[in-house]
């Protein structure tokens, strides 16, 4: 089993720590704010001071961060992981179905796909990458719902009037507040005709580090309903490859 580094833990809580504070800090209000002994601050502080993450003021000889890592963290942003994920999980989606696969993350009162493969039947689902789907109308949203806490599931569903896009559509927030955590029991989302007439979706979601993160696959109802248990096996595997510390039904 991997082992806890209570360095690197100590040495990431001191940028928490000025995020925090806003303002230039001493070594012993560092050594405070952290609880740590102030010969341990010391030595952590030239540490990061040395490798160019932290600066100490000639005159007041206080710490404060550089830029260094915020570079770091711009040059990272730029390459989003979520996007390599989205890859993965709709390439084994669509390969072990035929069916339509795509991924989603929160983006305000919405979700934004992030990922798509299309479908190898005639009849599929099409959408884009970049395109923004309704919380509570798709199997994604609904799965995203379920990842947060239920108090911001339920604010994220009066945040304003929900439009009805299909003939199943529901628009009662405590009705939605109820399907939402049948989906947190059950650990999946089945939506049919509710973002639009004849088309059904299913979806998981968990976590990619702090994020809630979804995957799906949708398609026309009638063959989603007489592929039902197959696709809830498959996307039961996704889940499984894509979100490994979950806990399983």
């Amino acid at each position: 089993m991997p082992s806890f580094v209570p360095a690197a833990a100590r040495s990431l809580a001191v940028f928490e720590v000025f995020s925090r504070e806003k303002r230039e800090l001493s070594n012993s209000e560092l050594a405070r704010l952290l609880d740590l002994p102030e010969s341990s601050c010391s030595d952590l502080l030239h540490t990061l001071t040395e490798t160019g993450y932290l600066m100490r003021t000639a005159r007041t000889r206080r710490f404060y961060p550089t830029m260094r890592l915020h570079s770091i963290c711009e040059a990272i942003a730029g390459n989003d992981p979520l996007a390599a994920v989205a890859a993965e999980a709709t390439e084994f989606l669509t390969g072990k179905t035929g069916e339509t696969s795509l991924c989603g993350r929160l983006d305000g009162a919405y979700v934004r796909v992030t990922g798509f493969q299309e479908s190898r039947y005639e009849l599929r689902y099409v959408l884009r990458v970049g395109k923004r789907l309704a919380l509570h109308a798709t199997a994604l949203g609904k799965a995203l719902l379920a990842v947060l806490p239920p108090e911001d599931a339920a604010r994220q569903l009066r945040l304003r009037a929900l439009p009805k896009l299909g003939p199943k559509t529901e628009v009662n927030p405590v009705a939605l507040e109820k399907q939402v955590a049948e989906v947190r029991e059950r650990g999946w989302a089945w939506v049919e005709d509710e973002g639009g007439e004849g088309v059904t979706a299913i979806a998981v979601a968990g976590r990619i580090g702090d994020e809630p993160f979804a995957i799906s696959l949708a398609g026309p109802t009638e063959r989603f309903n007489r592929r039902k248990d197959e696709y809830l096996e498959v996307i039961e595997a996704a889940r499984d490859l894509v979100f490994p510390t979950a806990q399983k039904d």
